[in-house]
């Protein structure tokens, strides 16, 4: 069974759906495997302190490539086909 959760960004409410689907979606869209992928943003985020926190590049995009195909399994009739374009809807993109 799938998860729906709205989550506001930059004063939006998005829908995010979560199910099976999501680690297939996510290989072919961006041709890679979310679990490794998962695995170093975890990583990453453990190895920062909550107060001075500084994500990589690489680990940002991991966040905004999964928030997209979360997104885009939501609502697919209203999120772009190109996660840029998604993007750009928003101001800020606060994680």
């Amino acid at each position: 069974m799938a998860m729906t959760k709205t989550i506001s960004i930059d004063g939006m409410d998005v829908p995010f759906k979560a199910s099976a689907a999501v680690p297939r979606m996510y290989r072919l869209k961006f041709r890679r495997d979310i679990y490794k992928d998962f695995s170093e943003l975890q990583k990453d985020v453990s190895e920062n302190d909550h107060e001075n926190s500084a994500l990589g590049i690489e680990s940002l995009e991991v966040f905004e490539n999964i928030a997209y195909i979360m997104a885009k399994h939501a609502d697919p009739e209203n999120v772009p086909a190109d996660p840029d374009e998604w993007l750009e809807q928003f101001n800020t993109f606060s994680i």
